[in-house]
């Protein structure tokens, strides 16, 4: 019997405790959650923020799977399943096709929507930035994958059944 997956996207600014949010209602759902960490850090600051993610979850129950993209993840059917971030899922995405966004996006719905069916019944949790609201960027690039990440949010909040947005570390219901 396939059951459909259950979606809930935390989304918010930098800093804005959109993960710890996440983390937290992970575990009010299941005693061993699954935390899929899709950053490759490349740098030694992005090595640390890693390793701040890594240290929150130690002894609570957490099963970590390292991958920088959906396709490399294994079924997880009935797990509660939180993905930490969409924005990096983005990012190696646009990188991995050579700054193409409409490729990259196509490639992200896609792995997305074959991750959540291999995954029956799960319940999973999307870690995303909300990185549209400040100004627009000089940079072509940088505008680019912000276009990129806001088109792959929107999608995601489509597919969600519950929506909440970080303020100041406080998760506001939006759908």
């Amino acid at each position: 019997m396939n059951r459909q997956s259950h979606i809930i996207l935390v989304t918010g600014g930098q800093r804005s405790g959109k993960s710890e949010n996440a983390e937290r209602l992970a575990l009010d759902l299941s005693p061993t959650p699954v935390y899929i960490a899709t950053c490759t850090p490349m740098d030694e600051e992005m090595e640390r923020r890693v390793e701040i993610h890594r240290k929150r979850r130690e002894g609570q129950g957490w099963t970590t799977i390292e991958a920088p993209d959906l396709d490399s993840v294994p079924p997880l059917p009935g797990a509660t399943v939180l993905i930490d971030s969409a924005t990096m899922l983005a990012s190696n995405s646009f990188f991995a096709h050579r700054e193409d966004d409409n490729a990259a996006l196509a490639h992200l719905s896609a792995a997305f929507d074959a991750f959540t069916s291999r995954s029956d019944g799960a319940t999973i949790i999307v870690v995303t930035d909300e990185i549209g609201l400040g100004g627009v960027s000089s940079n072509a690039l940088a505008r680019r994958f912000t276009d990129l990440l806001g088109l792959f949010n929107r999608y995601l909040a489509e597919m969600a059944s519950d929506v909440y947005f970080s303020v100041s570390g406080i998760p506001v219901k939006i759908k």
